[in-house]
């Protein structure tokens, strides 16, 4: 079983690059299961119902979240109706949305769990503690597949927890950070890990804003309104091969299509 797993996906053109060339790609590498983050798929920020929507038209099965999952009211409703679309559980339960899902196809059953650091970013509930009572609830529905897009600004917060799950999650694949790592592997127990799967947008940016925006907040400390940039995008993520009988992971392999 082969599940591609993809980073953050920036603006429209990292939506309309993913239109353009995960289909084609999922068929190249058989994929059986895609999950992407959207938390920045729409232009201006967060994520909007269709910038959700053309995602799954590009052939997400599931799409996380992350810090500015929750920037665009509009998708508040649609994160409550949407089963397959996530925002990191460790959000208070009053929030929009929910932190995992379980994507059923008869003959195995894959939870997808959503998690955000706290090192650097918002004071939410501690993630290790939020991991253990979802593996207590994914436990009682005996589900052995289990991957987690933990959003998060440390590298070590992304090292840690992955050891921290080694051998209890298929694989945790790390986003937010849009820089793709070169440490996608099998850890010891059968975890595949990548401490960031990098980015889908435009390339020659920073992160996906337009370098002169940032060069000039960073020189002058003035704010400035972070507008995303065009031009030849990339599509950065992780391949995981798994046996879907005992969860564990044979291979991480990272993918980068320009």
């Amino acid at each position: 079983m082969n599940v591609l797993m993809i980073g953050d996906v920036v603006a429209g053109w990292g939506c309309r690059f993913l239109q353009k060339k995960l289909p084609g790609y999922k068929k190249f590498a058989g994929i059986d299961l895609c999950i992407v983050n959207g938390e920045n798929s729409a232009d201006g920020n967060g994520m909007t119902p269709s910038s959700a929507e053309l995602l799954f038209a590009s052939g997400a099965d599931v799409i996380t979240g992350g810090n500015h999952v929750f920037r665009r009211a509009e998708v508040y409703d649609f994160l409550e109706r949407e089963p397959f679309v996530l925002r990191p559980a460790n959000y208070h339960e009053s929030n929009p949305g929910k932190g995992y899902c379980i994507v059923d196809r008869g003959a195995y059953r894959a939870a997808v769990v959503n998690l955000a650091g706290v090192y650097g970013m918002e004071a939410l509930e501690n993630p290790f503690f939020t991991m253990d009572r979802i593996l207590k609830e994914l436990e009682k529905e005996k589900i052995r597949l289990i991957f987690l897009d933990f959003h998060a600004e440390a590298t070590s917060e992304k090292r840690a927890m992955g050891f921290y799950l080694n051998g209890k999650i298929t694989a945790l694949a790390g986003t937010h950070t849009h820089v793709q790592t070169s440490d996608a592997c099998v850890l010891s127990e059968g975890t595949g890990y990548i401490t960031d799967l990098g980015m889908s947008g435009a390339k020659d940016t920073v992160l996906g804003v337009a370098p002169e925006i940032i060069i000039r907040h960073l020189k002058y400390h003035m704010p400035a309104r972070f507008a995303t940039s065009d031009g030849d995008c990339v599509m950065e993520g992780c391949v995981f091969d798994v046996d879907e009988k005992t969860g564990r992971c044979r291979s991480a392999q990272s993918v980068r299509i320009q």
